[in-house]
C-alpha cells in the first residue's frame, strides 16, 4: 500500500518513503503553504529518520530556503521553536506505529496544517522542481532545553518535591527532556528501560504485557508515579503508584482544571466524565488534532483541547503556580504529565486519589492491526446503514439508546455503556473505544467487541 497523506502527515513503509518522494512532498508543502523563509526540521529515534531528514533538508535548501536542523527532539518542542520564530516545520516521525514505517508531520508558521492545506499540498505534488539556489543550513541545539524550561518556569522548582517518579525511556525523543524537567521541579527520577532500538508505544492502546511491566516497576521501585510518551512525544503516558494507567481523557480534564480553562474541545471518543466537571462548555469534534484546533480557534475564551491519546493543546496564555505558560496549539506531552502531578501534590493527595475523586466513568481502547482501512469502513458502514445487522452484531448488549456518527459509529446503551468503532486515520487498524462505570467493565466490553469484529473483518 502506498504512503498515505492526511492532516496527520505522511505515513508509510520506510521502503516506500524514497528520497524522491520525501523531497516531492517537501517541495509541495513549501509551494502550497506559507513558510516564513525557513523550515525547522526535527526527527525521532527510528533508524530510518536521519536519511529522511536529510532528504527534507536537501529539498528545503533546493527551494532556496533556510533549513534549521534540530536533530532529535519532541514534536511539540519543534513546533514551539518554529511557531515562536514564525516559520514552518517538518517533523520526521511515524509517531507510535512500528519501526518499519515512518512519516512526515507538517507545521505552518501558525501551527498544524488543516484539511485545506492538505488538499493544496496534494495538488502541488509533482509540479515543483528545485530552484538553482542553495538555501542556508543552520544546526540548532537550543529547542530541547527551552522546551523543558517552559514547564519549570510555569510550575516552579518545588512543584514535584517529595515525589519519586519513574520515566520509561524506551525510544521516546522526550526521554532526556522528561528527566530534566521533572528533576528540576524537585522530583526524584528513576530512569527505566532506555532502548537503543525503536519501541512503538501507543499511549491510547497499551498492551497487557506492557501494563504488567509498568505495574512491576511501580512496586519494585516504590514509585509515586511513572511517566512516558509515544515515539515523537506528542502524547503522554501516566501511571499511578499502583501501576494503573491514567487515560489521556482523564489527564486532559485534570490539566484543564489546573489551568483554569473555561471551554473544552475534545473528540467524540473522549470520556464523558468531563461533561460533569462544571466547565462552561464541552465541544465535541471528529477525532484528530486538526478538528480540535479548528473548534478551539472558533472560541474566544480560555479554551483548551485534548484527545483520548493524551495530547493536550493550550489555547490561551495560562498561569501556572510559578509563572505564565504560553499558548501552544499543538499536541503536547509534558503539560498533561506535569499539571496533574503538581495538582495532586498541592492538594496533598496521591495521583490515584486525585483521579478517584472524578465521576466514575472509565474508558478502554485498543485496536486490531493489519485490517485495511477500506475493510474497516465497509464493515462500519454496514452497521450504520443496516439496523438489523447492527442489532444482530450487538445482540448481547443492552438496548440501544443513542447513535453518534460524528466519527465512525458511537453507540450508547441502556446500561450506561458506550461502544465506539472507527478505522484508524493513519494506519491499517480497526479501533474500538468502550466506556462504562468501572475499569473492568469497560475493558471487558472493549475486548468482547474487538473479538466479535475480528471474526467478521480480521
Amino acid at each position: 500500500m502506498p504512503p498515505k497523506f492526511g492532516t496527520s502527515g505522511l505515513r508509510g513503509l520506510v521502503t516506500e518513503l524514497t528520497d524522491d518522494l520525501v523531497a516531492d512532498y517537501t517541495r509541495a508543502f513549501l509551494t502550497a503553504c506559507p513558510h516564513g523563509g525557513a523550515v525547522h526540521v526535527g526527527q525521532d529515534l527510528r533508524t530510518s529518520s536521519p536519511q529522511i531528514a536529510a532528504a527534507v533538508i536537501g529539498a528545503v535548501r533546493g527551494m532556496g530556503l533556510t533549513a534549521i536542523d534540530h536533530g532529535v527532539l519532541p514534536t511539540p518542542a519543534l513546533a514551539l521553536a518554529s511557531m515562536g520564530a514564525g516559520q514552518a516545520a517538518i517533523m520526521v516521525t511515524g509517531s507510535h506505529i512500528p519501526a518499519d514505517r515512518n512519516g512526515l508531520k507538517f507545521y505552518l508558521p501558525g501551527g498544524e496544517i488543516a484539511k485545506s492545506d492538505e488538499q493544496a499540498i496534494g495538488a502541488a505534488l509533482g509540479t515543483v522542481s528545485d530552484t538553482a539556489e542553495d538555501g542556508a543550513y543552520i544546526r540548532e541545539v537550543g529547542a530541547l532545553p527551552a522546551y523543558a524550561v517552559r514547564y519549570v518556569q510555569a510550575f516552579g522548582t518545588g512543584a514535584l518535591s517529595g515525589l519519586r517518579i519513574g520515566v520509561y525511556e524506551h525510544s521516546s525523543v522526550a526521554r532526556d527532556a522528561l528527566v530534566d524537567a521533572l528533576s528540576r521541579m524537585g522530583a526524584e527520577v528513576v530512569r527505566l528501560a532506555r532502548a537503543d532500538h525503536f519501541v512503538p508505544v501507543d499511549t491510547e492502546a497499551v498492551d497487557a504485557d506492557t501494563r504488567a511491566m509498568l505495574e512491576t516497576w511501580c512496586r519494585e521501585h516504590r514509585l509515586d508515579a511513572l511517566v512516558s510518551t509515544d515515539g515523537d512525544a506528542d502524547r503522554p503516558m501516566v501511571v499511578d503508584a499502583t501501576g494503573t494507567l491514567v487515560p489521556g481523557d482523564v489527564l486532559g480534564p485534570l490539566t484543564a482544571q489546573s489551568l483554569g480553562a473555561e471551554v473544552i474541545c475534545t473528540p467524540v471518543s473522549s470520556n464523558t466524565l468531563v461533561d460533569q466537571l462544571g466547565f462552561a462548555a464541552v465541544i465535541r469534534t471528529k477525532i484528530g488534532s486538526p478538528f480540535v484546533i479548528a473548534a478551539m480557534e472558533e472560541t474566544q475564551v480560555r479554551v483548551v483541547g485534548y484527545e483520548a491519546n493524551g495530547g493536550f493543546l493550550l489555547g490561551f496564555d495560562a498561569r501556572g503556580p510559578a509563572g505564565v505558560i504560553t499558548k501552544l496549539m499543538t499536541r503536547d506531552c509534558l503539560l498533561p504529565i506535569v499539571a496533574p502531578l503538581a495538582m495532586a501534590r498541592t492538594k496533598g493527595v496521591s495521583l490515584r486519589d486525585l483521579v478517584s475523586d472524578l465521576p466514575p466513568r472509565f474508558t478502554a481502547a485498543d485496536r486490531i492491526a493489519g485490517i485495511p482501512t477500506e475493510a474497516s469502513r465497509a464493515f462500519i458502514t454496514t452497521l450504520i446503514d443496516d439496523t438489523d445487522a447492527r442489532a444482530a452484531f450487538f445482540a448481547n448488549r443492552a438496548a440501544e439508546t443513542g447513535v453518534d456518527l460524528t466519527d465512525g459509529l458511537r453507540l450508547s446503551f441502556a446500561d450506561d455503556t458506550v461502544i465506539h468503532l472507527r478505522p484508524s486515520g493513519n494506519a491499517p487498524e480497526f479501533r474500538c473505544y468502550a466506556e462504562a462505570d468501572s475499569v473492568e467493565r469497560a475493558e471487558t466490553l472493549m475486548r468482547e467487541t474487538l473479538a466479535a469484529v475480528a471474526k467478521r473483518v480480521g
